[in-house]
């Protein structure tokens, strides 16, 4: 089992690709000297590569190309510097990619803490897109309410709401050799101050996504989406496919935001998770807020559906592997769907949302995960709610508190003893609190926002869904 700081620390061999844009520095021939002049001049080009975290795309390593390879057993943390950022390690590899431990090759990996200020690409929304103005409160009014001793209830979205482009830095940086780098001939580099700046970008599991746009001939609607297709797909064989749906803050005409704004599309692509589990993934990109505090969705809830049977008949997708999750919003229409299709999924994963305890009863067939903080005012009542509906209806629920500062470690052990109860309703919740870390800061202070960050890095709830069926 993959931990879940392996995953956020590594993502070793996806997005490899040749580096392209040379960084117009002359290479110099190098000789069987001792030294041959300094490094600068045998630099072609440096990539940035970047990689998704719970709380966004961050610019996380350059790979340096030489000339020719480079003895990775010479390289230290001093032998780089970055502008602005902390090298956290230095090794060699035979392509642009991150490494677990470095091996001789032209490229020279120099990563980069992702805790740097300067470390995160994803920036939410700008302008004055309707969602994000009123789907999530202010760092300062959940401040305030948090201080105060009565509950603070996130404002619902307004339906129909649209968005704009969604703001998402370039990954750019300067890389200067700092010190002697030697070739596996035993020729050396000297160190140089000249400064070469990022020319390509490799964007680590995103840039695995193609991106479409399906139009609906029943609703008439258009609706842009990213589709993981798996590594040597073989249409002998069947696949399941996981449908991810993004919160209302997200509402954007950016198609990869969605890849990029956290961990609850690209967690199922991640290398070492399709190496276990294969499987399509559909990340589908709102262009409104497609179901509020009404509960009464617009037309692209049904577009969503219409969009997995298209996917179904062009693939070889097993039809009684499809499964479904969300966050906020896009948890609400998990549950949404579920109630209205109950035949279409053989699981799903809410992840802080809710929908009317008077529709839920549907809910009590359905293999179902449900995660919320106990500190989300409005998804976490909400859901204790249908949890009632469901046993009224007959159904065990099995019930867990977690602390959301678990180690990976603790987390597998909770899912364990989940799983021991045999129930097809799991319900767990983050302790009051326990996903604040960093405090107030943090994802503004409010429970509802911060629950996503830390549930989609929970390997064992993925691995629960995949064993479900119809």
């Amino acid at each position: 089992m993959t931990t879940r700081r392996a995953f956020l620390a590594r993502v070793a061999g996806a997005g490899t690709a040749a580096v392209v844009a040379a960084s117009g520095l002359a290479a110099c021939d190098s000789s069987s000297d001792s030294s041959s002049g300094s490094g600068g001049g045998h630099v072609e080009s440096a990539t940035a590569i970047t990689q998704v975290y719970g709380d966004g795309q961050k610019f996380i390593a350059v790979a340096v190309e030489y000339d020719t390879a480079i003895d990775t057993s010479t390289l230290t943390k001093t032998s780089f510097t970055v502008a602005g950022r902390t090298v956290t390690k230095v090794y060699a590899n035979t392509a642009a990619a991150l490494a677990d431990q470095g091996k001789d090759g032209p490229y020279i990996i120099v990563e980069l803490s992702p805790d740097d200020d300067s470390a995160l690409l994803w920036g939410g929304m700008g302008g004055s897109g309707g969602a994000a103005g009123t789907a999530q409160p202010s760092a300062s009014s959940s401040a305030s309410a948090s201080a105060s001793s009565s509950p603070y209830v996130i404002p619902g979205p307004q339906v129909g709401s649209t968005g704009g482009p969604a703001t998402i830095k370039a990954a750019k940086g300067t890389v200067v050799q700092a010190g002697t780098v030697t070739t596996t001939g035993g020729t050396r580099y000297a160190a140089d101050d000249t400064k070469v700046a990022t020319g390509h970008t490799v964007n680590l599991i995103v840039d695995d996504f193609q991106q479409f746009t399906y139009k609906d001939p029943k609703t008439g609607r258009s609706l842009p989406y990213n589709l993981y297709v798996p590594k040597g797909y073989d249409r002998t064989k069947s696949y399941p496919l996981v449908l991810f749906m993004h919160d209302a803050s997200l509402i954007s005409t950016t198609v990869r935001a969605t890849l990029v704004q956290g961990l609850g599309a690209v967690c199922w692509a991640a290398p070492e998770e399709q190496a276990e589990r294969p499987a399509f993934v559909l990340a589908p990109q709102y262009p409104e807020v497609v179901v509020g505090d009404d509960y009464k969705p617009t037309s692209l809830f049904d577009t969503t559906v219409d969009l997995v049977r298209e996917l179904t008949g062009k693939y070889s997708i097993d039809t009684d592997r499809l499964y479904s999750t969300g966050q906020s919003m896009g948890a609400m229409m998990t549950l949404g769907l579920n109630i209205k299709y109950p035949d279409l999924f053989a699981a799903s994963w809410v992840v802080a949302g809710q929908w009317p305890a008077a529709q839920a009863a549907p809910l009590a067939k359905k293999n179902l995960w449900v995660t919320v903080s106990q500190g989300d005012t409005k998804a976490y009542p909400g859901e204790n709610a249908i949890m009632a509906v469901v046993e009224k209806a007959g159904t065990k629920v099995g019930r867990a508190v977690w602390d959301g500062q678990s180690t990976a470690a603790e987390f597998a052990a909770d899912v364990k003893a989940m799983e021991a109860k045999g129930t097809m309703v799991n319900y767990s919740t983050f302790k009051k609190g326990s996903t604040l870390a960093g405090g107030l800061a943090n994802a503004h202070g409010v429970e509802h926002n911060s629950t996503w960050p830390i549930a989609y890095t929970i390997e064992g709830v993925r691995e629960w869904i995949f064993q479900q069926r119809k």
